[in-house]
């Protein structure tokens, strides 16, 4: 009788599942590596959908590195040789002999630039280079939209980035707004012109700035 009964509670046994004790739940919990905790609705860093737990095993991690370091490596190298082509001596030199030769060299307008940022006229440059990409343009809505930000960016009372332009020039660029052209901010332009020409590039030419570049050019002359 015994013995039957202990059959029919082995029986009855194996139907249902076992629960897992709390020793047994703590063992499967140490076995996998936790994550750290996460902000509510933020994905796990260098997870994928292979890789729930984020572990830097996952074959799909290593491959997104290499990648990323490729990425890093050619970025770099691209800046390295962009710094390496310096200004000869002589376009530095032919920069104190035209300011329009300096505006229209890259380098030229760079340190320029960097010169204007310390005296906080840098948006005198940045309105002149916008009118010059105006004139460049034909496409009529492109003009149109040009424009509009250049407006919005430079002449508008209401921008940060105001440039000074006299009453008359300010209600010429009023009318032109009603239809746009890309020739609308030619007298703008050439007013800021002056005045950099007039105002800033003298400084310019006896600040720092420009003298450390012409020192380091005549020092690389020597070397060579």
């Amino acid at each position: 009788m015994m013995h039957s009964e202990q059959i029919r509670h082995d029986s009855t046994l194996s139907h249902h599942p076992r629960s897992v004790s709390g020793v047994e739940m703590r063992k499967r919990q140490a076995a996998h590596i936790e994550a750290p905790p996460q902000a509510p609705g933020q994905p796990r860093p260098n997870t994928c959908c292979l890789c729930w737990c984020g572990c830097c095993k996952c074959l799909w991690n290593e491959d997104r590195i290499e990648r990323s370091e490729r990425q890093t490596c050619t970025k770099m190298d691209s800046i390295e040789a962009a710094e390496e082509q310096h200004p000869s001596l002589e376009e530095v030199l032919s920069w104190a002999r035209s300011f329009e030769m300096m505006l229209r060299s890259l380098e030229g307008r760079e340190i320029f630039r960097e010169f204007l940022r310390s005296e906080y006229s840098e948006d005198n440059l940045l309105f002149w280079l916008a009118c010059e990409d105006l004139k460049k343009e034909t496409n009529p809505s492109v003009v149109d939209e040009k424009a509009r930000i250049i407006y919005e960016d430079y002449v508008s009372i209401l921008s940060p980035k105001e440039v000074s332009l006299d009453s008359r020039v300010r209600e010429g660029i009023n009318q032109s707004l009603a239809e746009p052209s890309n020739l609308m901010y030619e007298e703008a332009q050439l007013q800021i012109y002056t005045l950099m020409h007039r105002d800033s590039f003298p400084r310019f030419l006896n600040s720092s700035v420009y003298r450390d570049l012409l020192a380091s050019r005549r020092r690389t002359c020597l070397d060579t």
